[in-house]
């Protein structure tokens, strides 16, 4: 290649020929490394004395991300229509399905030493996987967790000038499918960025693109806006690499209309002034604890309930039982008693992570479970800061938990215990004993400890919603809206009419794109399927 394009940088001659007509397509030779926290791949050597500048793609599957970046990288290597050749980074496979995204990892490329050509700076492109395709929530939920591990790893990525909303020209209306798109995208990031999102409008025809930007509008996207008060927009056709032998001129108004997108978008991102990622961070860990806290606060919250009605059959039984109390005479009550038991789970294995349960030994209780797959141990899951876990009941040391493909059950069983067995399961100290407390004295102090547990336990979930309120671009996306009834319900069965108005007033402000969302992560398949 380089014998033949003398004009484009040296570094290009380690490129592999791809069949093809006109223009020559080669796929760069890249160094590829897979990390913990997805792949890099790297083209050219880094200067660390000339500025670099990050994007991160974010779209729909099938929206056109790959196109985007290997139209940047060529611009970036400087070639042009004349030259008669093409590059790709990222090689797009024509046979996948528009449903079905090329990509399972959050995929960083780097391109270094060619800032003499056409820009004055190096680039870094995270390209997500599509969110929205046919296999699934738990799919979108490893898009979110990727990223989290990728924006607090070492060796990642903790700065962003802009975030491209990739959207097709086409996409002509909005959606539930499309709302719960928007919704899962706008819920990555902090309140920090919404001046560094444009929108990256592909497959365009060079026209105004309306549909899209009433889209946009509609689902309420907080972004970078221009004189007019409009999102800022960039347009790119697609067709780059199609063969250029028939419809040539059609092809290079496409090329023309594409190199003016990119010139200003590029133009664009120089003035752009980086985003530090740690409150898109914050927003990501606080989403993964809310949902970890609320799975484990239902679990919490009915262990609670059977200790309630064990108790209460044990005080029904005692008041039948009141003469042989008196008389000293022995006697049995039966009741239901909850109890917990080891239950196994199915659990994938990956090179870096693997589906099992962070569960803590001491509470026993799932404190992450579904959804942790990032960490191998328990000290790297999302629910443990600062050396303790933020979801279990005594906010246990991480020596206290394990990972396993395990979790606890709550279970109950029929048991007959006597008077003497009772005393011994709700007498915590020798205090009961000093001042001779009746049982069923013990068992009502019992019962009022359970209900401030219970309260103790609705206050944590609800504080990670207020905190989310005051960090996240979107805080009522539907991965919280789902939580806010559910908050609401027993909240009110506690009487606390404060913390009920605030989530009533947050419930009131959800929209029609959140709701519309909302219902489609209920119609969504939670495992790989047709929907």
């Amino acid at each position: 290649v380089c014998q033949e394009h003398s004009p484009l940088p040296r570094q290009v001659c380690l490129s592999v020929r791809i069949p093809s007509g006109t223009p020559a397509v080669y796929k760069l030779t890249t160094k590829m490394e897979t990390t913990e926290n997805g792949k890099r791949v790297t083209f050219g050597e880094k200067n660390v004395n000339k500025v670099n500048k990050t994007i991160l793609l974010v779209g729909e599957t099938g929206s056109g991300k790959s196109t985007v970046i290997n139209v940047l990288i060529n611009y970036a290597i400087g070639v042009r229509w004349e030259d008669e050749v093409w590059f790709e980074i990222v090689q797009e496979d024509k046979k996948k399905r528009r449903t079905e995204s090329q990509t399972s990892d959050v995929i960083v490329y780097e391109i270094f030493g060619f800032e003499d050509q056409t820009l004055p700076y190096s680039l870094t492109i995270i390209d997500t996987p599509g969110f929205g395709d046919t296999r699934g929530i738990e799919r979108d939920d490893m898009i979110r967790k990727s990223l989290l591990d990728l924006f607090q790893s070492k060796d990642g990525v903790h700065e962003v000038h802009l975030v491209g909303l990739v959207m097709k020209a086409s996409d002509n209306r909005l959606s539930d499918r499309l709302r719960y798109i928007f919704d899962g995208m706008m819920s990555l990031f902090g309140n920090d960025l919404d001046k560094n999102i444009v929108a990256l409008i592909t497959h365009s025809n060079g026209r105004i693109p309306k549909i899209p930007l009433q889209a946009i509008e509609e689902a309420k996207i907080k972004c970078a806006k221009n004189e007019k008060n409009q999102p800022v927009y960039f347009l790119f056709d697609n067709c780059q690499n199609e063969d250029r032998t028939e419809d040539t001129e059609h092809l290079q108004h496409a090329e023309n209309l594409t190199m003016t997108g990119v010139r200003d978008f590029t133009a664009f991102l120089e003035t752009a002034a980086p985003r530090k990622v740690v409150i898109s961070l914050d927003v990501l860990n606080e989403r993964i604890r809310l949902t970890a806290s609320i799975q484990n606060l239902q679990e919490k919250i009915k262990l609670t309930e059977l200790k309630q009605a064990e108790i209460r059959q044990t005080q029904e039984a005692l008041k039948k039982h009141e003469e042989e109390m008196k008389k000293n005479q022995k006697f049995t009550v039966e009741v239901d008693e909850p109890y917990k038991e080891k239950k196994s789970i199915d659990g994938g294995m990956w090179l870096f992570f693997y589906e099992g349960a962070v569960c803590c030994t001491v509470c026993e209780e799932n404190c992450h479970y579904p959804g942790c797959s990032m960490a191998w141990y328990p000290k790297h899951c999302e629910v443990i800061k600062k050396g303790h876990c933020t979801v279990c009941t005594g906010k246990c040391p991480t020596s206290a938990h394990v990972k396993e493909r395990w979790r606890y059950e709550t279970k109950t069983r029929k048991v007959k215990k006597t008077e003497e067995e009772i005393k011994e399961k709700y007498e915590k100290n020798k205090t009961d004993h000093k001042i001779k407390s009746s049982l069923l004295e013990i068992l009502k102090r019992e019962m009022k400890q359970l209900t401030a547990e219970k309260k103790q336990l609705l206050d944590e979930s609800y504080q990670h919603v207020v905190s989310l309120e005051q960090i996240a671009l979107k805080a009522d996306s539907a991965s919280t809206i789902v939580h806010l009834d559910f908050l609401v319900e027993k909240m009110k069965d506690e009487g606390d009419t404060e913390k009920v108005q605030k989530l009533e007033e947050m419930r009131s402000r959800v929209d029609e794109v959140t709701r519309g969302a909302a219902r489609y992560m209920t119609l969504k398949p939670t495992t790989g399927g047709k929907q």
